[in-house]
């Protein structure tokens, strides 16, 4: 995690105002053809705004990153780790809480669900690599968390005995998918596309008739 990110006060508040800006333009152009200018236009001021915070780009990106799955992993835990609910249940709550993210929170999310840029490993320094490394090790421990429900729901006899790390993968690629065409509209309906997205993903996994 990048340094200052997480606290509180003033500081705190202009930081995320940048990464929000910043987010709303990696997810429409990308890191690659994003500048700090690019940032500094969504954000109405001027680069030395930027510079405040955040040495490079990269630095930005990585930000967006680790914040963007920081947010996933605290609202999937307490879920995943609820023992009083059966596996299909608690499968149902974290693939809905992950599809209302997708809908609510779009630009930092597809940035983080369109993928890392793995090429800034080799770009990017020592810092800003063990950063990157941090993010893909959170991305992994949250797809580990669908994993156990599914392995629960197994052992219980709820989900077919499928490969439970294999199966969060099409689940997570389904609910991440919602990110990419999903826009907001008057007449749309957060909570119900995610009970159906969250319907699908279960219904998916319970045993062949």
């Amino acid at each position: 995690m990048q340094a200052g990110l997480g606290r509180r006060g003033p500081a705190e508040a202009g930081r995320m105002e940048v990464l929000n800006a910043a987010a709303t333009v990696f997810m429409e152009r990308g890191f690659t053809a994003t500048s700090v200018d690019d940032i500094a236009e969504v954000l109405g001021s001027t680069k030395g705004r930027i510079y405040h915070y955040y040495r490079s780009k990269a630095d930005i990106f990585l930000d967006v990153l680790t914040l963007s799955m920081l947010d996933l992993l605290d609202r999937i835990r307490p879920i995943a780790e609820r023992r009083d609910l059966p596996p299909d249940e608690r499968l149902h709550a974290a693939a809905r809480m992950h599809a209302v993210v997708m809908m609510t929170q779009s630009a930092r999310s597809r940035v983080a669900v369109q993928g890392t840029e793995m090429h800034l490993m080799q770009e990017a320094g020592t810092k800003q690599r063990r950063v990157l490394q941090a993010f893909v090790d959170m991305r992994d421990e949250y797809e580990q968390y669908f994993a156990d429900i599914v392995a629960d729901g197994i052992r219980e006899g709820i989900f077919r005995d499928v490969p439970p790390r294999l199966a969060a993968k099409p689940i997570l690629g389904a609910l991440n998918w919602i990110n990419m065409w999903y826009r907001p509209r008057p007449d749309s309906d957060i909570d119900k596309i995610a009970d159906e997205f969250a319907t699908f993903v279960v219904n998916g996994l319970r045993p062949f008739d």
